[in-house]
């Protein structure tokens, strides 16, 4: 049986990418939020690839990369483009930070 003097907790930096020496971390971390977002988009708005597709002008065998992440292919401007495009009320805005917080997409409605 193991005691709670067993485990050490360590606190990450909120970018799972950087805490694992990744390279690129924050990009890859931008990435993977917006994949998050633009999956999000889909599931609200009830959305199959196919009509994401025809919204968003951006083929349909992009969005089964994006929902089972392979964002290798994509830029970050791009994923901007697909979410934009899939809500265009959106407003997106990004905060740098120290990685003492944790980073994120915040998300208001414009009016």
């Amino acid at each position: 049986m193991t005691t709670d003097e067993d485990f050490e907790v360590i606190h990450g930096s909120g970018n799972v990418f950087r805490d694992f020496g990744e390279p690129d971390a924050d990009v890859k971390q931008m990435k993977a939020l917006l994949a998050a977002e633009i999956i999000r988009t889909l599931r609200v708005q009830n959305l199959t690839n196919r009509k994401a597709a025809k919204i968003t002008g951006f083929s349909e065998i992009n969005f089964p990369r994006i929902k089972h992440p392979d964002l290798k292919r994509f830029t970050i401007d791009r994923l901007m483009t697909i979410w934009n495009r899939l809500d265009p009320e959106k407003e997106i805005k990004v905060e740098f930070k120290d990685g003492s917080r944790k980073p994120g997409i915040q998300q208001e409605h414009s009016l």
